[in-house]
């Protein structure tokens, strides 16, 4: 099953509340292929970052073991962040993002062909993601999360960022060669499921 998708969607899953909590599910293939979003999500991901201002990203892998990858916020909060970087998009190295966060149940679903990160919000904050290929250590690459030229408007606390040695190294825009052709779709959080 392929990304019918091209673009960066918001789903808001449904929540059932009762004096004992809420039931909300989070996936169903036959709901989400309505959508559009046909892959076969072949892997799942849960991180954990322990405090505020915890910078990861930004994150891609390259054809052919690019991911698409549905993105969710299971503890705490997070700011998400999405770039494009196909070549000969209109809207290359432009970025939309969203809150994620174990309050809202929101999920972001980014489809391959866009650089992928997030700040922490709140401390121990979790995402849960699936992704629609492997992990490939050959094909990761990814983008400096401060590059002036994508102008993101991080919301970091004012001790700054918190980043691993590899995120602190990513390149710039300028002078990057994108793996990922265009091949329709804009970039925007087009519309809601819930």
């Amino acid at each position: 099953m392929t990304d019918d998708r091209r673009d960066v969607f918001l789903i808001k899953p449904t929540r059932h509340d009762d004096p004992r909590g809420w039931f909300s599910e989070t996936y169903n293939e036959d709901k989400y292929r309505a959508l559009g979003l046909g892959l076969r999500f072949v892997q799942d991901n849960h991180s954990l970052s322990r405090a505020i201002g915890v910078v990861r990203g930004l994150h891609f892998q390259a054809p052919p073991r690019a991911q698409a990858k549905l993105v969710s916020c299971i503890r705490g909060a997070v700011w998400d962040v999405c770039v494009d970087i196909r070549k000969g998009s209109p809207t290359y190295g432009k970025w939309v993002a969203a809150t994620l966060s174990e309050a809202n149940g929101h999920q972001l679903f980014v489809p391959a062909g866009f650089a992928h990160g997030f700040v922490t919000l709140e401390p121990d904050s979790q995402l849960f993601y699936k992704v629609g290929d492997y992990y490939s250590k050959e094909a990761e690459g990814g983008l400096a999360w401060d590059d002036p030229d994508l102008g993101i408007s991080w919301p970091l606390p004012d001790s700054g960022p918190i980043l691993s040695d590899k995120d602190s190294d990513l390149p710039q825009l300028a002078g990057f060669e994108s793996p990922f052709d265009f091949e329709g779709g804009e970039l925007q959080i087009l519309g809601e499921m819930g």
